[in-house]
């Protein structure tokens, strides 16, 4: 006997008992429902994998009904039984899924060819679908195992990144924590921006990485304590270009070399090494002009004391526009002033204990 369950959907008692009493012959088990209304009662609570339905239904007709159906139980068969000879009913019906049209009146032999062919491509359907789901998985598996090295090698390569950016900080004692700083801030202003994380993690790097370029100017020049002649500050700027063909070498700061680059851009095309201007300028190096600038304002130097946050927020809001861009300095002016304090008292613990690099500030 088969196991194989089919629902019966007609309004009429006489062909309802007909192909009930065939089905059954044939060996299958069959519920019998005289409306949409009975017929979805019973699909409800019991799956089917076959329906057979009058084309013409009280309140539902047949490719309504057909719909609900596949919805409710994806992987059954639908048929649907037509006494009109309408060749683009038909049509419509095996578009929208149904497995076969039956004509009015059918022999008993039609009825059970076609019943047969109904479940065989329920199977059918049912075995792809079971299928796809467990290839779908083994994807997914494979690309969260794929995503996780990807993480971690990503990681690998910022703390080998946050050791250079700590070493050329240490070259310069003078700007130690510089670095961590403007990276901290350069992402306080992203985030408040609304960039998206990719963008934010490009912006990070560049951030951290701006004045790896340093490590190719002369000690005579990166250290000297007093003021640079027009030679040597010829030399310095340099750093732009040096940072910018140094980081670029690396596929994956790609990106974060064009803010290594345009750095020291002005907004106004006063800065350097190319003069850029306006959104010519990329705009994580826009950010990251107004951390840095913030950082510089309020730390010591050897020539001067840091001064206040509140004092960096008048200097910038002063150059706004000609160094600055004003849509980054609206954003830095709408922050909360202590966000900044409470950023640096950050950046100073972590350092102290070796807290978590680059990729997690990130």
């Amino acid at each position: 006997m088969s196991s194989e369950r089919i629902l019966i959907v007609d309004e009429e008692p006489l062909m309802r008992t007909l192909v009930t009493t065939t089905l059954r012959k044939a060996g299958y088990v069959v519920d019998m429902a005289d409306g949409a209304a009975e017929a979805l009662r019973l699909l409800h609570a019991q799956k089917h994998d076959l329906v057979l339905s009058d084309m013409l239904l009280p309140s539902l007709d047949g490719l309504d009904l057909l719909n609900r159906v596949l919805a409710l139980h994806p992987g059954a068969a639908f048929i649907l039984m037509s006494a009109s000879h309408d060749a683009a009913t038909a049509i419509e019906a095996m578009r929208q899924g149904a497995a076969d049209v039956l004509l009015k009146p059918f022999e008993a032999h039609t009825l059970l060819a076609g019943v047969r062919r109904g479940l065989e491509r329920g199977a059918e359907q049912r075995h792809n679908s079971t299928y796809r789901e467990g290839l779908e998985q083994l994807v997914e598996a494979r690309t969260h195992m794929l995503r996780q090295a990807v993480n971690e090698l990503e990681r690998s390569y910022d703390i080998t990144l946050e050791a250079l950016g700590d070493a050329l900080d240490l070259k310069a004692s003078e700007t130690e924590g510089h670095s961590r700083r403007v990276t901290a801030y350069s992402i306080a202003l992203a985030r408040v921006m609304g960039l998206p994380q990719a963008e934010i993690k490009i912006i990070a790097r560049g951030a951290f990485l701006h004045d790896i370029g340093k490590m190719a100017i002369p000690d005579a020049i990166l250290l000297k304590p007093g003021r640079l002649d027009s030679q040597e500050q010829a030399i310095m700027r340099e750093h732009c270009l040096s940072g910018y063909l140094i980081v670029r070498k690396i596929p994956f700061l790609k990106d974060a070399s064009e803010i290594v680059y345009s750095h020291q851009e002005h907004y106004n095309g006063s800065g350097y090494p190319r003069q850029l201007k306006g959104d010519d300028i990329p705009l994580g190096s826009r950010i990251f002009s107004v951390a840095d600038t913030l950082d510089a304002i309020t730390s010591d130097r050897p020539y001067r004391k840091g001064t206040s946050f509140l004092n960096a927020r008048k200097e910038i809001l002063r150059c706004s526009g000609t160094q600055f861009d004003p849509q980054v300095v609206d954003a830095f002016l709408g922050m909360p002033p202590d966000i900044w304090e409470d950023l640096r008292t950050e950046i100073v613990r972590r350092g102290r204990s070796q807290a978590e690099p680059l990729a997690a500030t990130g």
